[in-house]
């Protein structure tokens, strides 16, 4: 199995490497899931799973661009369902150098989560911006 992501190219029928890569880490997230909250995680075509990634991702990213709270929404939805299933770095010995690659990544998302939170906060406390309304000048004679 490859360290890294692949990246959503080559889609295809059955979900491309993405699906392929991703299936052990999302049956072994939701073991995890299952096992510790007792929660049952309902079942979930990979091929779905990877085409809501790549919406979220997309869809948000272009939003966010554009100063949207709904496109930082977006992200934050893909973030935190995303990360804790790609860089399972929970599942690899300390010693191993997959804990590290995978925690490091892990830790990235993070930051990038508590940056959409921040922007969410600091969007949401400034004053919207009010149109002053010209206020007709009286005739003088």
């Amino acid at each position: 199995m490859t360290l890294h992501v692949h990246r959503f190219n080559e889609f295809g029928v059955d979900g491309g490497p993405a699906a392929k890569n991703l299936r052990p880490k999302y049956e072994l997230f939701t073991n995890h899931v299952t096992s510790y909250l007792g929660v049952k995680v309902p079942e979930t075509e990979i091929k779905q799973l990877v085409a809501a990634t790549i919406a979220l991702k997309g869809i948000g990213g272009i939003l966010f661009i554009f100063g949207s709270s709904f496109g930082a929404y977006l992200l934050l939805m893909y973030l935190g369902v995303a990360t804790p299933i790609l860089y399972d770095f929970y599942n690899y010995d300390s010693e191993k150098p997959e804990f590290h690659q995978l925690f490091v990544k892990f830790t990235q998302n993070l930051a990038l989560f508590g940056a959409l939170l921040f922007f969410m906060g600091m969007k949401n406390s400034m004053p919207k911006r009010q149109h002053k309304k010209k206020v007709p000048k009286t005739k003088t004679i």
